[in-house]
């Protein structure tokens, strides 16, 4: 049997993408995002010093936010992620040795997927949760299709093209999660723009649970 960290209960399933932040900037930018109830960041690896960004979040945030990264292409990138603290793993593509090595490091991990063969395999390889991405392309309707042949259990995100505005058109579907990137942060945004969007984006969260 392949083994997995479960994903945590959390209140909300959303996941802020910084990516393009910079080391000086993380500090603010957790701090509004965790006051705005956040329990998930990731600092995507294609971003200025992305593993300093990720050290000092880590430090920064309660213990009960996940703090990681994204882009995570290789196995040596994870071990390094372990290093600096980080128990959050998302990656764009599905490569098993990756998802098992974050596993074995006690990592929640999401694996970006796009067809039923890569979502299958990312479950079959230890993944807690699938972000679809581009979400976009397909649509509620093609991630519908795919999640019908999916274990029942296994956390769905949707990542691309998704803010608070259709957050419902997904939620219909069985999406439970989702990564919010420009609609949520963009390169140079200052703290205070970050903790509104931040805000907007919880409570439209919450109007679905409710």
């Amino acid at each position: 049997m392949t083994s997995t960290v479960a994903w945590p209960s959390l209140r909300r399933n959303l996941v802020a993408i910084l990516r393009g932040i910079k080391p000086e900037e993380i500090e603010a930018a957790v701090d509004a995002l965790v006051n705005a109830g956040f329990e998930a960041i990731e600092v995507p690896l294609n971003s200025p010093e992305p593993f300093v960004s990720i050290e000092k979040a880590r430090k920064l945030a309660p213990a009960n936010v996940l703090i990681g990264a994204g882009t995570v292409l290789e196995v040596a990138q994870v071990d390094r992620l372990n290093d600096v603290g980080g128990n959050l793993l998302v990656t764009p593509n599905v490569e098993p040795d990756v998802i098992r090595r974050a596993v074995g490091h006690g990592m929640v991990t999401m694996p970006g997927v796009f067809t039923a063969t890569e979502a299958l395999l990312a479950a079959k390889s230890g993944a807690a949760a699938l972000k679809f991405f581009p979400a976009s392309a397909l649509g509620p309707g093609g991630i519908s299709a795919v999640k019908a042949i999916l274990p029942a259990n296994l956390l769905v995100g949707a990542v691309g093209g998704v803010s608070e505005n259709n957050f419902a058109d997904y939620w219909k579907v069985g999406v439970r999660a989702f990564g919010l990137g420009t609609s949520l942060y963009r390169p140079g945004d200052s703290a205070s723009s970050i903790g509104e969007k931040a805000l907007k984006a919880a409570a439209a969260y919450d109007a679905l649970k409710a």
